[in-house]
């Protein structure tokens, strides 16, 4: 159990960061492959991961450099996810080629310790070693990542609304809170199950980042390194289940049922992120009514629905925001759709 000490001044400087960091979902990604806990939420995904990795001549290099370096254990070196990364993928290349050697042996000599490396991981002090690494990842992630990178964002800025709305109605405590089950707000201390034993961080006013990922299941990962700036990466898919994308054919024959004006007028209220009460009154129809709608939404695969506590929070998928963009009036028809086609 981590335990992470808030100040007055950690409070004000707690956020939730804006995006996915490329090198968080690498490095959660490969963890993917090392256990089948939570393989279901990612069925679709582990079905092509493997396919694209041996079609692009891949797979060797991930057994033999990648799954080495990052292992799903305590310990992993922490310049390999630079806080740079949240910036962008140049950004975290040039942090991860500047580290400086001393820090990288440092790094690989607590990975040997904790989970064991190959003899060639203290080469990544070498600037021409490191540079390979980068190449590598950069494919990895082209490969098996970047295809996912709409879904990922779309459940991402869901997971912002979730924690933004409990922010807004409960502050920062309750945004804290609504980060149950893999961690547990007792102010001044959050609880954090994060795997390596009991261990206290005190943020000293520098404030926590907390960066929700698409690819780690189960618990929260932080930096390792009490001096580093301080981050807890979690997952948005354990212990709430979103739906996963509908093929694009399966979602386009859903749209016949998908049109009229209650629809539209849910699915633009969605853009915001809005409760399934919320939506029934935009809409001035029964929350049992709002459900069916839902329900009808999210089989085409334009919404995902998200619970937290005893509410439901539905958002736009990237092919719902697709369709309120080509449709930009939906919100104004007066009928319930054309013919035939019931609202």
């Amino acid at each position: 159990m981590l335990r992470i000490h808030f100040t007055d001044a950690d409070l004000g400087r707690t956020r939730v960061a804006a995006a996915a960091d490329p090198f968080w979902e690498i490095a959660s990604s490969l963890h993917r492959f090392q256990t089948r806990r939570g393989r279901w939420a990612y069925a679709e995904w582990h079905r092509t991961a493997r396919s694209r990795l041996r079609e692009q001549g891949l797979e060797t290099a991930v057994r033999t450099m990648l799954l080495p370096l990052f292992p799903r254990a305590a310990y992993f070196p922490d310049f390999l996810t630079p806080a740079a990364g949240g910036g962008g993928w140049d950004a975290g290349v040039d942090a991860i080629l500047s580290t400086p050697a001393p820090q990288v042996l440092q790094e690989v000599g607590m990975l040997a310790r904790v989970s064991g490396a190959p003899p060639w991981v203290p080469r990544l002090a070498e600037a021409e070693i490191r540079t390979e690494l980068v190449r590598v990842l950069r494919a990895y992630y082209d490969a098996v990542v970047a295809p996912q990178a709409d879904h990922v964002q779309a459940t991402l800025e869901a997971e912002r609304c979730l924690r933004t709305r409990a922010l807004l109605t409960e502050g920062i405590d309750g945004l804290l809170r609504s980060l149950r089950p893999t961690m547990r707000w007792e102010p001044p201390i959050l609880h954090v199950n994060a795997l390596g034993g009991d261990r206290d961080l005190h943020l000293g006013g520098r404030g926590l980042l907390l960066v929700p990922s698409y690819f780690c299941w189960g618990s929260p990962v932080p930096i390792a390194d009490p001096e580093l700036p301080p981050v807890v990466v979690y997952s948005v898919l354990d212990g709430m289940p979103s739906c996963d994308r509908v093929p694009a054919r399966a979602a386009m024959e859903a749209l016949a049922g998908v049109v009229g004006r209650s629809r539209a007028v849910i699915l633009h209220a969605c853009a915001t992120g809005a409760t399934t009460g919320e939506l029934a009154r935009a809409v001035g129809i029964s929350a049992s009514a709002a459900t069916q709608h839902t329900s009808a939404l999210r089989d085409a695969g334009l919404i995902n629905s998200r619970r937290s506590a005893n509410r439901v929070l539905h958002t736009l998928t990237p092919l719902g925001a697709a369709l309120i963009r080509a449709d930009p009036l939906a919100p104004a028809l007066t009928s319930d759709g054309p013919p035939g086609v019931p609202g």
